[in-house]
């Protein structure tokens, strides 16, 4: 019997002509200027709506120096993983006071969000667990998962009845719940004070990925958890040192014990190469800047208010929940990448985004406001996106509504060994 022929791998270039006919290419504009309101393309000056610097501390000359004095003091690279010899003073100095912003008794640095989250859920949840992830979590989460070997339930996005439901269907098993607190695409929030109520009620760690929310929700700026009065008592706050904090790596802040799990059991801090001093050392400096100038976190809320409020009026649909991330949606991703280039033409850089970043047919562009930018150039700017999302609309559809997964459906079933699955009403 003639063994089964095996298709050929598909080239890269033709694997990139999918891509393309997709509407799915990806490519990296030059930023010619520091990072600001405002930054220079193809020697251009133009509105930045798509950065996370929300407090506009990126170029803060007091940032600055504070990383220019540690490159002097330590040097450029910590030289090797924390856990052999690079765990070096900075690092330790920002993770105590990392804990105190956030109310917690540690705090342990990563070399990125994406390296904390996929090590963080991957060391709590083993195989035979659940972890309960929500529908929309960052891409990072989604990994974490997958690393885990773990059962993955995905409930429907900000659906506290879905996962309530899952809960009591699982006694015994739920390891996690892990969620956004801001989310990133959507700018909707996470009901921190009903997930943990369920987490207590059924005996999960509750883990809150703060990346975009440290800075800019809850008082002084310290987050979702802050925001709902729990400070101290979710398990995990993963926050990022290079969005409000104007540097590059992450964080969580959680408890000694789960600290000492951590530093022993996650694989993406123990062979990883500890953060470059002057990262640690700016990211501190920003967080002082944070905590001397509590009015930053004002005006980024009061600059999101006017830019949603002058999108509104000019005709256009927006996403989310009221925060400084706006998503228009457009649905098509030809559309979008079409809508920021005019809008970009005209002055106003808005990004577009696409699949598999969101879900199929919720392509949008995806606007972030930052303290430092003018309001009247934000009201100038909600005039020239009006007219670049109006000018390659379909007629009829230039305003979407983004779907609701489907109830019951699990995202990652293809992804985890041994899925749980489960639907409403089985």
């Amino acid at each position: 019997m003639a063994a089964a022929s095996v298709p050929p791998a598909p080239t890269v270039a033709e694997r990139l002509r999918v891509i393309e006919d997709e509407g799915l290419t990806r490519r990296m504009r030059l930023i010619e200027s520091a990072q600001g309101p405002s930054v220079e393309i193809d020697g251009k000056r133009v509105l930045l709506l798509c950065s996370n610097d929300y407090l506009g501390l990126a170029a803060h000359p007091t940032v600055a120096a504070a990383a220019m004095d540690a490159v002097e003091r330590w040097g450029t690279g910590a030289g090797s993983s924390r856990l052999v010899s690079g765990n070096m003073e900075p690092h330790e100095r920002l993770e105590r006071r990392l804990a105190g912003f956030h109310g917690t008794e540690s705090a342990l640095l990563f070399g990125s969000g994406y390296l904390a989250n996929t090590g963080i859920v991957a060391s709590i949840a083993r195989r035979g667990d659940v972890v309960f992830s929500d529908a929309l979590n960052h891409a990072s989460i989604i990994d974490g998962c997958r690393l885990a070997g773990a059962h993955t339930f995905v409930y429907r996005h900000r659906d506290l009845e879905h996962l309530a439901w899952a809960l009591a269907r699982l006694p015994g098993h739920a390891s996690l719940i892990v969620t956004d607190g801001l989310f990133s695409m959507d700018g909707d929030v996470a009901q921190v004070g009903h997930l943990s109520a369920l987490a207590r009620t059924y005996g999960a760690k509750l883990m809150v990925d703060d990346a975009h929310a440290v800075g800019v929700l809850g008082p002084g700026g310290r987050g979702t958890v802050a925001e709902a009065g729990l400070a101290g008592e979710v398990d995990v706050i993963v926050g990022t040192l290079g969005k409000s904090l104007a540097s590059y790596g992450a964080y969580a802040c959680l408890g000694k014990e789960l600290r000492e799990l951590l530093v022993n059991t996650a694989r993406t801090l123990i062979f990883s190469t500890g953060l470059p001093p002057m990262c640690a050392a700016a990211a501190e400096a920003a967080l002082g800047v944070i905590e001397a100038e509590p009015e930053r976190v004002g005006r980024v809320r009061a600059n999101a208010s006017i830019l949603r409020a002058m999108l509104t009026r000019s005709g256009l649909r927006t996403g989310g929940g009221g925060t400084q991330i706006i998503p228009i949606p457009v649905g098509d991703p030809d559309r979008a990448v079409a809508a920021c280039r005019r809008a970009l033409d005209r002055g106003v850089y808005a990004q577009a985004i696409r699949p598999p970043t969101v879900p199929d047919g919720t392509s949008r562009l995806r606007l972030s406001v930052m303290a430092t930018h003018e309001p009247d150039d934000l009201r100038s700017a909600a005039a020239t996106i009006a007219a670049a999302v109006r000018s390659v609309a379909a007629s009829g559809d230039w305003s979407i509504d983004l779907p609701e997964p489907e109830p019951g459906e699990l995202r990652l079933r293809r992804l985890t060994p041994q899925p749980v699955r489960v639907a409403p009403g089985a």
